[in-house]
């Protein structure tokens, strides 16, 4: 719950927040009289606000507050942090930072400005309307990540988190072209909040241009297994490429949903088995798939479990049991970029050594260069690696098959 005054009475509401950020101690009421500065230092102090103005002002009030981030240096934003890569990195005549480092840094500045521009705070009736003037109809997004509202309460929500919902739902409703799926209109993906979306493109056309492995004497078509499924795209490509069986997996119930919507969609729900169970499924197949986060380092939160991977933990669990599960003279394909190893994170010969110490070959491996825009961005703190960065299908193989 969150605690606040108002007109002298004590009020209450529950507390929603998917990224795991806990309710500010201390709340104050803020308008459209609430000049950026004053909200600024709040903020930076830990304190809510909880908005009872016009929410097209709350916006706006939330760009000024993410301009005054970007402008004052992390050290300022919360006495006894490190300065961030703003602080050590734009210096004129300021010695380059090691990737590793600056990865770090760059983490810790992305997660204070989260938590500065979070104390900007919504409240949200039990329907999850919103009663403010000029409030968007976001009951439909509430829905999708919070499920029915059941009339139990009021809430109150960060506006950055209740923005990023509705941004999800317009992606939700428009879905992402996937070239790779073929020609439109049947070529879309349809992601749901918190599910990693297939924006870039480059690992999704790795697997749709690869070389299958041949299907075991005496069966018509091959099984594969899609471990980590997220938005089913993978195994939607694999049976477009004529795999007869794809096993998906995922451990999270909004990718099982996810994933389960999209291939419906697709057409090709009845060559997908979905699964909800971590990594591999029962038996054996002539194809595994995974393409699992590409970063060693500890989600902030959990819609990071994507991208973050603590301790390369799936990475290791894949190459572990892959042997177990692949059918004779099958092929695991790893889909991995290499920007953790131009971030200092993993080295090459440490996911060489991995292979070879779980019985694993490399049969072959096809690049592909990423084309999103931050590879392009200069003024990005890790640009160095991210120009850097190629992304890889890994052919494995069981040793001595």
């Amino acid at each position: 719950m969150i605690h606040w005054t108002e007109a002298g009475a004590d009020c209450a509401a529950l507390w929603r927040s998917e990224r795991g950020a806990p309710p500010p101690k201390r709340v104050t009421l803020a308008d459209d009289t609430t000049t950026a500065d004053t909200a600024y230092r709040a903020a930076c102090e830990g304190t809510g606000l909880l908005w009872r103005g016009d929410f097209q002002n709350a916006r706006q009030l939330l760009q000024a507050l993410s301009r005054r981030i970007d402008k004052t240096p992390l050290r300022k934003q919360r006495k006894g942090v490190k300065a961030g890569p703003r602080d050590e990195a734009a210096a004129p005549g300021a010695p380059a930072l090691p990737q590793a480092n600056a990865f770090h840094l760059h983490r810790q500045a992305r997660a204070q400005r989260a938590r500065v521009l979070g104390m900007l705070l919504i409240p949200v009736k039990a329907d999850y309307s919103i009663a403010l003037r000029r409030a968007p109809d976001a009951r439909e997004a509430c829905a999708e990540v919070w499920g029915a509202a059941d009339g139990t309460g009021d809430s109150v929500v960060s506006l950055r988190e209740l923005m990023g919902m509705t941004s999800a739902h317009e992606w939700r409703r428009v879905g992402i072209e996937v070239a790779a799926l073929g020609d439109a209109p049947n070529n879309r993906i349809f992601p749901h909040y918190g599910v990693f979306s297939p924006v870039r493109g480059e690992y999704v056309r790795l697997v749709a241009t690869a070389h299958l492995p041949k299907a075991p004497p005496g069966q018509a078509a091959i099984v594969a297994f899609d471990i980590g499924t997220g938005t089913g795209v993978l195994s939607a490509v694999l049976v477009r490429r004529g795999v007869g069986q794809v096993v998906a997996t995922d451990t999270d119930p909004r990718a099982l949903a996810c994933a389960q919507d999209n291939l419906a969609r697709l057409g090709v729900a009845e060559h997908v088995q979905l699964v909800n169970t971590d990594l591999f499924p029962p038996g054996r197949a002539s194809l595994v798939v995974c393409n699992p986060p590409w970063l060693p380092a500890r989600p902030s939160s959990p819609i990071e479990h994507a991208v973050f991977d603590e301790g390369s933990q799936m990475l290791k669990g894949f190459l572990k049991g892959l042997t177990a599960h692949l059918a004779p003279k099958g092929e695991g394909w790893l889909i991995l970029s290499d920007f953790a190893e131009h971030l200092g994170l993993r080295s090459r010969a440490e996911l060489l050594a991995a292979f070879e110490q779980n019985g694993l070959k490399v049969v072959s491996r096809i690049d592909a260069k990423p084309v999103h825009p931050k590879a392009q961005d200069v003024n990005d703190a890790l640009h160095a690696a991210r120009a850097a960065e190629v992304t890889s299908l890994w052919r494995l193989a069981a040793i001595g098959v």
